[in-house]
């Protein structure tokens, strides 16, 4: 596996005409990062993860988490990127997500795991996969990772979408594997190793897409 460099970011046309980016996350993005949070709250706590009682807290401040995550990936072990949008080629990126593939670890292992949320207001318009397919492709062909996973709660049928749409294989149940929206939840995981998506991931989303 190739040293992870950050900061990075990467971007795509769209069929439509529109543009996505992952672009890493930086104290200037503060406002429109609480202003998606805030309005998607409701939306996104049943998929949010938690603290355990009695872990040590968390990031106290948006600032914070950015000195986290940025710290996390200057070690090699994070890529957290927010999702921007633009709808257009002459038009301003906005930022409607977030993406990060946490607990990268290397050696015989190569491996990551992706986790993201999404404004609600661009669900449904293929986003999400967009950018899954864009950073698996970025650690399989750049990094030179040789698996992906992620975790999804089963009650969340959006995200199961989303690892079908990719061809992520299911590899089974863990019961009480994450502590999300106030508890143990089980998780079912889904898989891609390197050698699956030879073409590369996009290019097999896209010409699913067409």
């Amino acid at each position: 596996m190739r040293e992870l460099r950050w900061p990075v970011s990467v971007t795509h046309a769209l069929p439509d005409g529109s543009q996505l980016s992952l672009q890493p996350i930086r104290r200037r993005d503060r406002g429109a990062w609480t202003e998606v949070r805030s309005r998607n709250s409701d939306w996104l706590r049943p998929w949010e993860a938690t603290l355990p009682p009695n872990s040590p807290p968390g990031p106290a401040s948006y600032a914070a988490l950015v000195r986290l995550l940025t710290s996390q990936a200057r070690s090699g072990r994070a890529l957290p990127w927010l999702i921007h949008l633009s709808e257009g080629p002459e038009q301003d990126f906005r930022m409607v997500g977030q993406l990060t593939v946490s607990g990268i670890v290397g050696g015989s292992a190569a491996w990551g795991q992706i986790g993201y949320w999404v404004d609600q207001r661009v669900a449904g318009r293929g986003i999400v996969p967009t950018a899954v397919a864009m950073a698996v492709d970025h650690c399989f062909a750049t990094i030179g990772m040789h698996r992906i996973e992620i975790a999804i709660r089963p009650e969340n049928a959006a995200s199961l979408r989303v690892v079908a749409k990719l061809g992520f294989r299911p590899e089974g149940l863990r019961p009480r594997y994450l502590h999300i929206d106030g508890d143990w939840r089980d998780h079912l995981v889904f898989a891609l190793n390197s050698e699956e998506v030879g073409e590369g991931l996009l290019r097999r989303w896209e010409r699913l897409r067409t």
